[in-house]
């Protein structure tokens, strides 16, 4: 990422508190510096302070994309102004990467050695997939509501011989899991439906077969707990674009034991040295954390996004993001049904952040909504209407009118 000078190189990189093995952090929330004492977790309504832009536009697209937020803005005021005051000022860039990484580990349980920063989910799933020698274990487990992404990442593991399952439901993987299996892989919340899984469970199925456990939480972070122990999961991958507040372009993948693959990364780069200001071009070596997963220069603002969304995260309490979601899904699709839409049904216990209008042209409706104002997500045949910590009642409300009128022309 740059050529810093040799005292910068010879420095040891500030090491952050580990979550394993010594103190906790402090999780930081928006004006609350790490290492004071921590505040009460927001209240809806102080989150949704935060996203000033939610009070001209109804935004129920963050399973596609987060809103605007004072925090996301600050943050890139700040990349603009380290440039304009220092000119090439990557240290500070590698600094906010390395902050995007503490959060993000701090925020499922994991130590900031066992993650490592990617592009993206595919990004993610091809490293760990290049590190499997699938002659003795050929099976590969997964299930059509993975997102298609992470799914063309496991077939293309084909040639290299993976035998590529898809079990249907949760309740078809003890049928598709053997002693030839592995890795499982599994959605924590399905993209399109917004089915929650029983991932620890089929973890233990996995893991009583000898097999491995892939996870895309995607679809979860940020609106409910995600813990790695919990979940028991070996990797888990999350991006910043949705629920996690910040901006496409980067992901992170959770290794739980990052050096355990049979094979090294197939995907490589500077960032994947166990040195990389060595600048040694004859020297392959990979570093036993998360980092060997890494390639070059990570997207240096979706970094900075990534930071300022995974603080504003931080501030709240996931269980009560999750009860809040819950309270709010319940409600808009009560209210939706009374207005005569059809909505596709999932069990409370088992619906994640968004519901599923149906209808013949989910794109049409989408854009409809969209010029009234109501920013909604279309996958499949379904229009995506998804809640965060900063959606309230109102939002139903505005959904419903602009459904009414809509359906009434």
């Amino acid at each position: 990422m740059s050529t810093r000078t040799a005292a910068q190189q010879a420095a040891p990189a500030p090491r952050p508190q580990e979550l394993r093995g010594g103190a906790v952090p402090v999780r930081e929330r928006p004006g609350h510096p790490a290492g004071a004492a921590p505040a009460a977790p927001l209240g809806p309504e102080e989150f949704r302070a935060a996203f000033p832009a939610l009070e001209r536009t109804t935004h129920l697209a963050g399973c596609g994309l987060a809103p605007r937020s004072t925090a996301l803005d600050e943050a890139l005021a700040q990349m603009l102004e380290a440039m304009a005051a220092h000119g090439a000022p990557w240290h500070l860039f590698e600094e906010r990467t390395a902050q995007a990484r503490e959060r993000f580990a701090a925020l499922v349980g994991a130590a900031p050695e066992q993650i490592a920063v990617v592009p993206n989910a595919s990004v993610g799933a091809y490293q760990v997939a290049s590190t499997a020698d699938w002659n003795h274990r050929p099976r590969l487990v997964t299930t059509p509501l993975e997102f298609p992404s992470l799914a063309h990442v496991w077939l293309a593991q084909r040639p290299r011989g993976a035998e590529v399952v898809f079990a249907g439901d949760a309740e078809d993987y003890p049928a598709a899991v053997d002693g030839r299996t592995r890795l499982v892989s599994v959605p924590m919340t399905g993209y399109q439906d917004a089915l929650r899984m029983p991932v620890a469970d089929i973890a233990e199925l996995a893991h009583a077969h000898g097999a491995e456990l892939f996870v895309d939480a995607y679809q979860a972070a940020g609106v409910e707990p995600v813990d790695v122990d919990r979940l028991g999961c070996d990797y888990l991958v999350a991006g910043t674009s949705k629920y996690l507040l910040g901006l496409p372009g980067v992901a992170f993948l959770y290794a739980r034991r990052p050096g355990a693959g049979a094979l090294p990364p197939a995907l490589t780069g500077w960032f994947g040295r166990r040195d990389p200001f060595a600048f040694d071009p004859r020297t392959l070596d990979f570093p036993e954390s998360a980092r060997r997963f890494e390639t070059g220069t990570p997207p240096v603002p979706a970094c900075y996004a990534a930071a300022a969304g995974l603080a504003l995260v931080a501030g709240t309490d996931p269980a009560r993001v999750r009860a809040h979601v819950r309270t709010l899904t319940a409600a808009a699709a009560e209210a939706l049904r009374a207005q005569g839409e059809r909505v596709r049904e999932i069990p409370a216990d088992r619906r994640g952040a968004h519901i599923g209008i149906l209808d013949p042209r989910p794109a049409r409706l989408a854009e409809a909504l969209s010029r009234r104002g109501v920013a909604v997500s279309a996958r499949g045949d379904v229009v995506r209407a998804a809640f965060h910590y900063y959606s309230n009642a109102d939002d139903i409300a505005s959904l419903c009118e602009a459904l009414r009128e809509h359906r009434s022309r």
